[in-house]
């Protein structure tokens, strides 16, 4: 039960991020795949490329809020 309302809750949220500043959210989740993607590629671990990514592509789709 406690999973599926936090399931509710974080989606509600991520919706909520979506329609606030859409590419910065999208930019966050690509960074995230393709780090994850490239840190177990190279062997350096998913989680940490995916922290790395998530903020890259994060700081990068705030950019391009800012100046579209």
């Amino acid at each position: 039960m406690k999973t599926s309302r936090a399931m509710a809750v974080s989606g509600l949220l991520i919706f909520t991020l979506m329609t606030a500043s859409c590419s910065t959210v999208t930019g966050a989740a690509v960074g995230a795949g393709s780090g994850a993607a490239i840190g177990a590629g190279t062997g350096t671990g998913a989680g940490h490329g995916a922290l790395i990514g998530t903020g890259i592509g994060a700081a990068i789709g705030a950019i391009y809020d800012i100046t579209k």
